[in-house]
């Protein structure tokens, strides 16, 4: 019995042991599978150094692409062409209207603007040069008369008046037509009716005015007309546009225009240079002269970066001032403006004239502007179609002077005749 007792006893003993083996190895495998889910879940939250190199990498590559996306974009935008991406995210842009919402939807650009914000001037050089184009170029006496009479030529002959009627612009457009007495022209040799002015400047409202007067006349000199709120340019630029407009569909063939001196204050040469090209536009055949209204442009760099967006813009002619400014032309500031114009010619190969204006009102005066066109921009600078002077007292400075030289005697201001 007691055999059997232990027998049993040990049989009991050994089926607790397996169960607590059994249990043992169940409590491992969990404990493995335990331990293999942290590990997953470790590097679903803590990735190696290879899976970050990778996100890295197409994360760089993802940046690249967008970046090329955009540069191409933009070069698509600056060449007036959209891109593809656009057309595709744009239903409403087909190929038939494709340049319709091209045009309206991208801003025209300056092409050089580069070179206009690189450019600056030598205030004191300019000085230098100047005294020098004084002190060391001078006309010889014995052919001042040949140089006054040509300086006529080049005049616009002007009336901005507040009280300019048709008979003031009849009476201006028999002056610009025989500007000389007929005894002078005579005692100077000069053929009648060959020597008359460059052009008559008014007010858009007297350009019909001036038109026939000229035809009663038989004169063929152009009409110029101020235009564009002259003299400040205060007005919106449709009504600007509409002002050029009526004074070309009333006769004017040269249309003095004024920039916005805001933009070039402010340095913003590409919305100048928009607004500039819209006015070439509304020229037509007309030609058209840029005025700076330089004294309100407070530098010489900010003068000749002025002179160079009006030229790209299509200007025909470069403009001092409007004359009511505090300061007008002067031979410093001619001289920039020529340098501009110099420069642009050699770069495009076009010629652009020069007109100063304000403030030349003796013979002394223009004398040294000539000098000035001869010395920078050589002798085809000496014609009207590359020369003007706006004036309207300086053609009876000349007139006297040269009745002085042809009579040897000596006369005043009064007794010559009005202009």
């Amino acid at each position: 019995m007691k055999d059997k007792n232990v027998k049993q006893e040990d049989g009991k003993k050994l089926d607790t042991t397996k169960q607590d083996k059994e249990t043992t190895d169940e409590k491992a495998s969990r404990l493995r599978k335990s331990s293999l889910k942290v590990k997953e879940k470790k590097k679903t939250l803590i990735p190696n150094r290879e899976d970050k190199t990778k996100e890295r990498t197409a994360k760089e590559k993802k940046d690249t692409k967008k970046t090329e996306e955009k540069r191409r974009t933009e070069e698509n935008k600056e060449k007036g062409k959209i891109p593809k991406a656009v057309r595709e995210t744009n239903p409403k842009t087909t190929p038939s209207n494709q340049e319709k919402s091209t045009s309206s939807i991208l801003p025209k650009k300056i092409s050089n603007l580069g070179w206009v914000n690189r450019s600056c001037v030598n205030d004191q050089a300019v000085k230098n040069r100047v005294q020098d184009l004084l002190s060391s170029r001078l006309i010889h006496a014995d052919h001042q008369v040949e140089w006054l009479a040509r300086s006529i030529q080049c005049i616009d002959l002007t009336t901005l008046a507040g009280d300019d009627c048709p008979s003031n612009v009849a009476r201006l457009c028999s002056k610009a037509a025989h500007p000389l007495s007929d005894d002078l022209t005579r005692a100077l040799q000069i053929k009648h009716g060959l020597l008359t002015t460059g052009a008559v400047c008014v007010y858009p409202a007297r350009v019909a005015d001036a038109v026939l007067g000229l035809e009663r006349l038989g004169a063929n000199i152009p009409v110029a007309s101020v235009a564009t709120g002259f003299p400040t340019g205060q007005t919106s630029l449709k009504i600007r546009l509409e002002e050029i407009e009526f004074a070309v569909a009333n006769g004017a063939k040269e249309i003095d225009i004024v920039i916005n001196r805001e933009l070039a204050l402010s340095q913003n040469w590409g919305e100048l240079y928009n607004e500039l090209v819209e006015m070439r536009k509304a020229c037509g055949e007309s030609h058209m002269k840029s005025i700076l209204a330089v004294g309100e442009l407070c530098t010489l760099t900010n003068i000749y970066k002025a002179s160079l967006v009006a030229m790209m813009a299509g200007s025909d002619f470069i403009k001092t001032s409007t004359g009511k400014e505090t300061v007008n032309a002067t031979l410093p500031i001619g001289l920039v403006m020529c340098r501009a114009i110099r420069a642009y010619n050699r770069k495009t190969g076009f010629k652009v004239g020069f007109k100063p204006a304000g403030g030349i009102r003796t013979s002394k005066d223009v004398l040294q502007w000539m000098t000035l066109m001869k010395e920078e921009l050589g002798d085809n600078y000496l014609t009207p179609d590359l020369f003007r002077i706006g004036a309207s007292a300086l053609l009876n400075d000349i007139e006297r002077n040269l009745a002085n030289y042809a009579t040897g005697g000596y006369f005043l201001a009064e007794e010559m005749p009005m202009a």
